[in-house]
């Protein structure tokens, strides 16, 4: 006989796209292990110029990058153009990433990845990095490349800061003049909108003062942003120590010299152990590293510095002219306001000597017999004394007003 043995059933969980008893389901697709790899693996593609000025498209996934550069995951999601994070500069072992209002790259001892976008600031920069590295090929420049680089990006960002401030205050002056001369519904709601404008621009300024700012007060961190200095010594370090491999692989061991715990049972060095060798010999000079010369760096993050805090300077200012605006605004409000107060007091004063000549008609319009009403005369008598009644107590509301200072003088 025959043995027939049939598929058991599928379980409702089971993973999709995955084959079962040598027969895969075409309708889960893009669900098994193949789909979870790929979804895993998110390329993007970056710009890459290197020391010369070149720049070239390449593809890179997220593993490839992180070990490209030797940064951590958090440090890349800095760099995601979907997302909206703060200014920040950060220093790393081989790497800086600098993200910067739209401008987000990462600058290494000998290229700079930039995130590849529509961006018209990521497009000025690499064009104009472009063409000062290789304007700069036949010049002899001490500033390292890295610097090159970030001062390019501080550059790019302070002028877009500068000219964003220039532009709101073109657009918000006329407007407050307007404001000032005529309120009215639709100039205070244009200054509200304005004044949130500059209030986010503050912050984004505020932000970039604030990253300058703490990289000039920590020497340890502006030790770490010379990358082609720490490279030079790697590479320097590694030739020493392939010298001293090949060397004593010659048989010109001396008897005096340990042997290194970083060789294999065949004798060879394992790999990485010439950068495990070079870290540990830079932490061991961790605290004479931090009182490096960092006076380079340091002037030129001064520089910026204060280009940024001129424009934070001139949003402040802007900021302390539309609250002279409102104050002047709310003073005139409170005086057309008194004004109103005014007229109604007089109007309420003139309103209850009315009343009164009112009562003496209405008296005197009863239907009753009086030797009043005997001579005609006595009709204008009556309006005579009480239209000087009136008046009187009238002017009595008057010099008690101005008195009690209720009314200019």
């Amino acid at each position: 006989m025959k043995d027939i043995s049939l598929p058991l059933p599928k379980p409702a969980s089971y993973p999709v796209g995955i084959k079962f008893h040598g027969i895969e389901d075409p309708s889960f697709q893009g669900f098994g292990g193949s789909g979870l790899k790929k979804r895993g693996q998110s390329t993007r593609s970056w710009i890459q110029i290197d020391s010369s000025g070149n720049s070239q498209v390449i593809t890179l996934d997220k593993t490839a990058l992180m070990k490209r550069c030797s940064l951590p995951s958090r440090d890349l999601r800095l760099l995601d153009p979907i997302f909206v994070y703060p200014s920040t500069i950060l220093g790393r072992e081989n790497a800086i990433v600098v993200s910067l209002e739209q401008l987000r790259c990462i600058i290494m001892a000998d290229e700079v990845l930039l995130v590849r976008s529509s961006d018209s600031s990521l497009m000025q920069y690499e064009s104009e990095l472009c063409q000062r590295l290789q304007k700069m090929k036949d010049q002899n420049d001490d500033l390292p490349f890295e610097f090159k680089a970030l001062e390019l990006a501080l550059d790019l960002v302070s002028a877009s800061l500068d000219s964003q401030v220039t532009d709101l205050e073109i657009e918000i002056y006329p407007v407050l003049e307007e404001l000032a001369s005529s309120i009215s519904t639709n100039n205070l709601e244009h200054v509200r909108r304005l004044k949130s404008n500059l209030l986010a621009l503050t912050h984004r300024v505020q932000k970039v003062r604030d990253e300058i700012e703490q990289l000039m007060d920590d020497d340890g961190d502006m030790a770490d942003m010379y990358l082609t200095e720490k490279k030079e010594k790697m590479e320097a370090f590694l030739s020493t120590d392939e010298y001293l491999n090949s060397f004593q692989t010659g048989g010109w061991v001396s008897h005096s010299a340990p042997v290194s715990p970083t060789c294999s049972s065949s004798g060879q060095p394992e790999k990485g152990s010439s950068n495990m060798s070079f870290s540990k010999h830079e932490s061991s000079r961790g605290s004479s590293n931090r009182g490096r010369h960092v006076e380079e760096l340091e002037m030129l993050l001064e520089a910026y510095f204060v280009v940024i805090d001129n424009t934070l300077s001139k949003l402040l200012s802007l900021k302390e002219y539309i609250d002279d605006t409102e104050d002047f605004i709310n003073i005139k409000l409170d005086n057309v306001r008194n004004q109103l107060i005014q007229t109604e007091l007089l109007l309420a004063a003139a309103t209850f000597v009315v009343t009164m000549f009112a009562v003496v008609t209405g008296v005197f319009g009863m239907n009753f017999e009086d030797s009043v009403f005997d001579t005609a005369s006595n009709f204008n008598w009556v309006l005579i004394i009480s239209s000087i009644c009136c008046i009187v107590i009238y002017s009595f509301f008057l010099l008690y007003f101005k008195r009690k200072k209720l009314l200019p003088g």
